[in-house]
């Protein structure tokens, strides 16, 4: 069996999921050119807990963690199985204490993007949660531990958003982003390009523009996991590569 890719995807607005965008053909595309996974293990920014946790149910529930939007949406089923089998690997692949919990679901972080990439929902998933008290090393040493499920077919995802700062959003701003948006996604791509992950890991030295792409680092943190989860020899490829609304960027990652 091939070495399955990694991805990460900035997955932006829930609506992502019912439009016909650029965004939602991007990861069409990514789908395409891998093969399909075995199953995936996806790390949401929108699964923020207290110590770091991963649901084991044969059937887990999508799961609607967002409010105010069209009815249509909230109409979207996302009914893939779930891989207790694989979860259990993943709990034992983890060094640092980790407990099943199934009181979430899939969320739209995770749902938003896979209702493009395997609209089938034959492809089985499940997540493992962000732990909001351990600090950036963590997530991406998490993210290494994984690695190894790539040699079963496994594809590891990541989902959230390199920029992130819903307090800024610029309504007249569409699909122009602020100067520091763009600037500070520039410096993620660079490093991710050169492989240098010390300089990701370590982003809150970038001060100012650290702390007004990221305020909080539940949306930037998956983008760790997925890097821990790479090789020397993948080859990165870039899609999505935009900011809208000014302070949010849809910047996404394939190694393969």
């Amino acid at each position: 069996m091939s070495r399955m890719p990694v991805v990460f995807v900035g997955h932006g607005s829930p609506m992502n999921a019912i439009e016909d965008n650029a965004y939602s053909r991007g990861w069409r595309e990514m789908a395409k050119r891998i093969p399909k996974p075995k199953a995936i293990v996806s790390v949401s920014a929108h699964w923020y807990t207290r110590g770091t946790r991963i649901m084991d149910e044969e059937n887990p529930e999508a799961i609607y963690d967002m409010y105010g939007f069209p009815k249509e949406l909230y109409e979207v089923t996302y009914n893939a199985p779930g891989s207790p089998e694989i979860a259990k690997a993943v709990k034992e692949l983890i060094s640092r204490e980790i407990q099943f919990d199934n009181s979430w679901g899939i969320d739209h972080g995770t749902w938003s993007v896979l209702v493009h990439m395997y609209p089938e929902r034959d492809v089985p998933v499940f997540q493992v949660s962000i732990d909001a008290y351990a600090p950036p090393a963590v997530h991406y040493n998490i993210g290494k531990e994984l690695k190894a499920l790539r040699d079963q077919g496994v594809l590891i995802l990541g989902t959230g958003n390199v920029v992130h700062n819903l307090r800024l959003v610029d309504w007249h701003q569409v699909s122009k982003g602020f100067d520091w948006a763009y600037e500070f996604d520039q410096f993620i791509y660079e490093y991710i390009v050169a492989r240098n992950h010390d300089s990701i890991i370590n982003y809150s030295k970038y001060g100012d523009i650290a702390k007004l792409a990221v305020p909080t680092p539940d949306h930037f943190y998956p983008l760790l996991y997925s890097l821990g989860a790479t090789c020397e020899d993948d080859e990165v490829s870039v899609y999505n590569k935009s900011c809208e609304l000014g302070s949010l960027t849809m910047t996404s990652y394939l190694w393969a």
